[in-house]
């Protein structure tokens, strides 16, 4: 069966012209330094988000922690949002494997951290305290529905780091869907971070990979530090390839990512049972609930919607998680449409 899958972006298999890219792709060693195609991915990555250099790394969470291992020593503190995808999903790398203590703020509905409780976790010059080191943010927000944080916030955010000389550190997974949905540059969105790390294998379809960039001295240290973690690969052109397509000719359409997720959004507000969360979707990321007079469990509507050729994700007690990308097209949104009201209607 070829199923209609909406778990995550993640699910993305490479486009026909990154499959060509990777089968001519011109290689080296990445180790030595000297693998093209990584490099001219490094190259167009920094420009695009207005940083220095770049770095090729295995995976977001990989990326993030050689960012946090690189800016920070061992006791040192992140402040980071307690929805934060480095806190949650990211299996505790930076205290495990840097000794690096995190302070969880709570998460606004709308992904910030306010600035008054970054603000009031900075800790005090005092010996019994670990040093506030690093502030972490989340673009777009995973956990808090694929919300966008804006310009004007992350800039409010990099002057408050500034002037309490700590280092601004952005989880941009999908910082390119931000900046789609705000109509902005990637670069000027993210400027105020002093390091930035986006995802290559989610909505722009390559098959692994993700970029961190930031200053020179920065991405060499970051550079050990993959070292470190095992993330040195060698003739990794041939997934840079896909990357640099990406990069080249996926951007803009994830704007059909976000129309789409709005059309499903609405097909399913008219279904008895279901309950959208206020604002979704936000990007290509929709969130639901069943209503209570819905008498299946979250598995079961997981279950009989697979039966049907459809694949969501469940994020909780009768809540969902529904994910446009490349692969979902109208009829797809049509299709997703009809098999929630199929399968609800005969639940009632």
């Amino acid at each position: 069966m070829e199923y209609i899958d909406l778990r995550s972006d993640t699910v993305t298999h490479p486009t026909p012209a990154m499959r060509e890219a990777m089968a001519r792709a011109e290689v080296g060693d990445d180790v030595y330094g000297d693998d093209p195609s990584v490099n001219r991915l490094h190259e167009m990555a920094a420009t695009m988000l207005g940083k220095e250099a770049g770095l090729f790394v295995a995976s977001g969470t990989m990326g993030n922690l050689a960012a946090i291992l690189a800016h920070c020593g061992r006791g040192d503190e992140v402040i980071l949002g307690d929805k934060a995808h480095t806190f949650l999903y990211e299996a505790g790398g930076i205290s495990a494997l840097g000794g690096v203590h995190s302070h969880q703020v709570t998460n606004q509905p709308d992904g910030t951290l306010l600035l008054e409780d970054i603000l009031a976790a900075i800790r005090s010059n005092d010996a019994h305290f670990p040093p506030t080191r690093l502030v972490a943010l989340e673009n777009t927000h995973n956990r808090c529905g694929g919300v966008v944080l804006n310009q004007e916030y992350t800039r409010e955010v990099g002057q408050l780091c500034k002037d309490n000389k700590l280092i601004l550190h952005l989880d941009g997974a999908r910082v390119f869907n931000a900046a789609v949905a705000l109509g902005l540059p990637a670069k000027e969105l993210v400027e105020p971070a002093d390091s930035v790390t986006f995802c290559l294998s989610k909505a722009l379809c390559a098959p692994v990979g993700s970029v961190l960039c930031g200053s020179q001295d920065f991405i060499q240290r970051a550079h050990r530090i993959r070292k470190q973690l095992g993330g040195g690969m060698r003739q990794a052109g041939i997934l840079a390839a896909a990357g640099i397509v990406a990069l080249e000719t996926l951007i803009d359409r994830l704007a059909e990512d976000h129309a789409r997720a709005k059309s499903l959004a609405q097909g399913l507000a008219d279904i008895s049972g279901i309950k959208l969360d206020p604002g979704t979707p936000y990007t290509n990321m929709i969130f639901l609930s069943l209503s209570d007079e819905v008498p299946l469990s979250t598995k079961e509507v997981v279950v009989a919607l697979e039966k049907h050729g459809v694949r969501v994700g469940a994020t909780g007690s009768r809540r969902f998680r529904l994910v446009t990308h490349y692969w979902i097209d109208d009829t797809s949104v049509e299709r997703a449409v009809q098999v929630f009201s199929q399968v609800l209607s005969k639940a009632g």
